[in-house]
């Protein structure tokens, strides 16, 4: 079985800037709104609220990489979101963020975590990645429309994307962005430059 890496050694290989894709959508998060960044690696996504104003709840297994980040608004919380119970019992945020990081037992957990009028903004790799590296392992890749699913009924979809991309590396991605409520504030809030990233 091939191992997921770590979030913190997923963070060395990552770049430091934010995605692109939660760069153009962190605009649906309501200003000032309790975000959380779930396996957050680096922190470059918890850094990313922070200097929108968010306080950020970053959790990770290794926390070791968090330590950098210093933040009155920054809760570093470390948690085994796999081998351990769900750290944040019935806790909801106004942004929930998930880079490169797939269990598949938190997607429900992670749809309840967002409050009403909230965002979830959620990328990672997809079937077909094989062809381009790792991870390989299906346990780690999402299935087609999975994250559709995941969301269907419970949120409303802004935007959604499962397909083979070139930067920062070749791969096979899946991500979507959905909100608690279809207001027209979203319009006003979505970067209108989208990225190949």
């Amino acid at each position: 079985m091939e191992p997921q890496a770590p979030a913190s050694a997923r963070a060395h290989a990552e770049p430091a800037a934010p995605s692109h894709w939660i760069g153009r959508f962190a605009g649906l998060v309501p200003q000032g709104g309790a975000v959380l960044d779930l396996a957050a690696g680096g922190g470059r996504h918890a850094k990313l609220f922070l200097e929108r104003g968010h306080p950020v709840v970053a959790v990770d297994r290794d926390i070791g990489e968090l330590g950098r980040l210093s933040h009155p608004a920054l809760t570093v919380l470390q948690a085994d979101l796999e081998a351990a119970p769900w750290p944040l019992g019935g806790r909801q945020f106004a942004g929930v963020v998930v880079t490169h990081y797939l269990h598949r037992p938190l997607l429900p957990l992670l749809v309840e975590a967002v409050a009403e009028g909230g965002a979830l903004l959620y990328e990672t790799f997809a079937d077909g990645n094989a062809e381009f590296g790792r991870p390989r392992n299906p346990d780690f890749l999402l299935r087609p429309g999975e994250l559709l699913e995941a969301v269907r009924g419970r949120l409303w979809v802004v935007a959604y994307e499962h397909g083979r991309f070139e930067r920062p590396r070749p791969a096979v991605i899946q991500r979507i962005a959905a909100v608690g409520d279809p207001s027209p504030r979203l319009i006003r809030a979505i970067d209108p430059a989208p990225q190949n990233a």
